[in-house]
């Protein structure tokens, strides 16, 4: 399952946002079940994750956790803790609970990315400023597709 391209939408005043059709399409396609939601590791967007991406990852986190190490114990606590299940209502929309839309900075108009097998969920403006720089992208790329690189 792969998502690919930025779609914009707007919350409602509860916090609700139709996930884009072209999203919903492949979620249908495959058969997903359900949604998980979770703030990003790293900065302040959303991920959305179909319940089987969800359940792959935290089983790939628990296959690496020993339950006897206080540290790795508590990654696997807080990674899971953190995230929510949501589910699509007829028209095609998710809540999005008040704490991730304040974490995200989200206060009406957002952009969707689709990141692989996830979809993230962006405030429009952190969204522009993200993909505001294609130089720094395809540093990045050159850096990773260098075929002399010993990585």
């Amino acid at each position: 399952m792969r998502f690919t391209g930025s779609i914009d939408a707007k919350t409602d005043e509860k916090g609700r946002v139709f996930v884009p059709s072209v999203f919903r399409k492949i979620l249908q396609k495959e058969e997903e079940e359900g949604l998980v939601l979770r703030r990003d590791l790293f900065v302040n967007c959303l991920v959305l994750y179909p319940k089987s991406v969800w359940d792959a990852q935290v089983d790939t986190i628990r296959a690496r956790t020993n339950l006897f190490n206080r540290q790795q114990r508590e990654a696997l606590r807080l990674f899971t803790a953190d995230a929510e299940n949501v589910t699509l209502d007829s028209g095609g929309r998710m809540l999005i609970p008040r704490r991730y839309l304040e974490h995200a900075g989200i206060k009406s108009d957002v952009r969707f990315i689709g990141v692989d097998d996830t979809i993230e969920i962006w405030s429009k403006s952190a969204a522009e400023d993200l993909l505001s720089d294609p130089e720094k992208v395809g540093s990045i790329l050159e850096e990773m597709m260098n075929p002399t690189d010993p990585h």
